[in-house]
This record gives structure tokens, C-alpha cells and sequence, in this order.
């Protein structure tokens, strides 16, 4: 499927925002299987009239993630979404970058949590690898890379960022992901700690949404 998908849509180039269709409110699809991430999608699209379904919902398969950055990832599961099902699809690859460890996990950030995934491993793993280091800087930023895809190819990518600090132990169980170790910038509680709507007002992946919506939704 990864290399079929690569051919039909290997004509394809990252549009600029200013050539972009306006996205037409109506079913879109989430091209993940990750439940908070589709419930924090719903969320932020709901106020514009869409109905976001994700690909767990519709029974697609998630391709693997082979890219070397966000927005390929970003863009490959879109493609992949918009093809199989002829509607506009939208794809977030995201992730933690840690400054002490050069970035990392980063485009990895799901793979430390193992299969099944269990992100209480991949937090500690945080925690193992920084204290190795040995360097006092906890400092860190999630990254998110939104991409959308129209069915006739057309494409874009939007990328958000919180910076912040790690804490530990994990605080919070209203996350998901590495939501219970980060504190963002100005903030007390971890987004673990945090309301829902709290969060999506301020978390990488609502920025990211917020310069889509300027671009397509204005």
C-alpha cells in the first residue's frame, strides 16, 4: 500500500498557503488511530461546521510512518487517507523534543512507548536518558505538523510548537501521551493536569490548527 501510495502521489509538491482551496466545512477525515488525538481534532474543528471521523472509525489501515520529519509523516498518513477514501483527509504527526537530547524523541516520540503503547515507559525513558546526560536543562517543546489532503492531491502542512519544561514524577491523567511530565511556558500544572479545553487553547496541536484555519477557513 506505502509504495502504490508513493507512486500516485509522487507528482505531488507541498502547496503555498496563498494557492490553497478554502476548506469546505462537512465530513473530514483524521488520518489516526490515536483516540485523543482524534478527540482534540474534534474539538477544534466542531465551531466550523465539520464532522471529523477518524480512520479507526472508517476501518483504514495506518501506513508506516517512514518519513525523516513531521511533515512527511504528516503527509504520507494524509495522502494515504484522502486516497482510500475520497475525502479531504487530515494527518498530525507530533511529538516531544527534549534540548538536552538533541531533540529526541521526536519523530520517534510514539515508538519509545513500545506495542502495545504504554507512555508511562516512554516518560521514564525521558527521565533515564536526561539524567544520563547529566545536564540540568529541562527544557523541551512538543512539535506538531498538521497536514491536509484533498482527494485531487492538492496539499499543505502547518506546524505548531509550545515550548516548556519536563517535570517529574507525571502529574495528571487527562492527557495522553507526554502530557503528565510537561509544564508549558507561563504555566503551572501539566497538560495532564489540565481541562481539555484548557489545553486545546494553547497545546502545539491547536496552533498548528490555528494557522490552518487563517489559511483555509478565513
Amino acid at each position: 500500500m506505502h509504495s502504490r501510495i508513493k507512486q500516485e502521489w509522487s507528482h505531488i509538491t507541498v502547496n503555498n498557503a496563498t494557492a490553497m482551496p478554502r476548506l469546505v466545512p462537512g465530513k473530514l477525515v483524521a488520518a489516526t488511530h490515536n483516540r485523543g488525538k482524534v478527540s482534540e481534532l474534534k474539538d477544534l474543528f466542531a465551531p466550523h461546521g465539520f464532522e471529523v471521523v477518524s480512520a479507526l472509525e472508517l476501518d483504514l489501515d495506518e501506513p508506516e510512518e517512514t518519513e525523516d520529519s513531521f511533515s512527511g509523516n504528516a503527509l504520507l498518513k494524509a495522502r494515504a487517507a484522502a486516497l482510500a477514501t475520497g475525502l479531504p483527509a487530515l494527518s498530525d504527526d507530533s511529538g516531544l523534543a527534549v534540548t538536552a537530547l538533541g531533540g529526541q524523541p521526536g519523530i520517534y516520540s510514539a515508538r519509545w512507548a513500545g506495542e502495545p503503547r504504554d507512555f508511562y515507559k516512554a516518560m521514564e525513558k525521558v527521565e533515564a536518558e536526561l539524567k544520563a546526560s547529566g545536564s540540568q536543562d529541562r527544557s523541551a517543546k512538543f512539535v506538531c505538523a498538521l497536514a491536509v489532503v484533498w482527494p485531487d492531491g492538492t496539499q499543505a502542512v502547518y506546524e505548531g510548537e509550545v515550548h516548556g519544561t519536563l517535570v517529574w514524577p507525571p502529574r495528571g491523567d487527562k492527557g495522553f501521551g507526554y502530557d503528565p511530565v510537561f509544564v508549558a511556558e507561563g504555566e503551572t500544572m501539566t497538560f495532564g493536569e489540565m481541562d481539555p479545553a484548557r489545553k486545546h487553547a494553547m497545546s502545539h496541536r491547536a496552533r498548528a490548527v490555528e494557522k490552518l484555519r487563517a489559511a483555509l477557513l478565513a
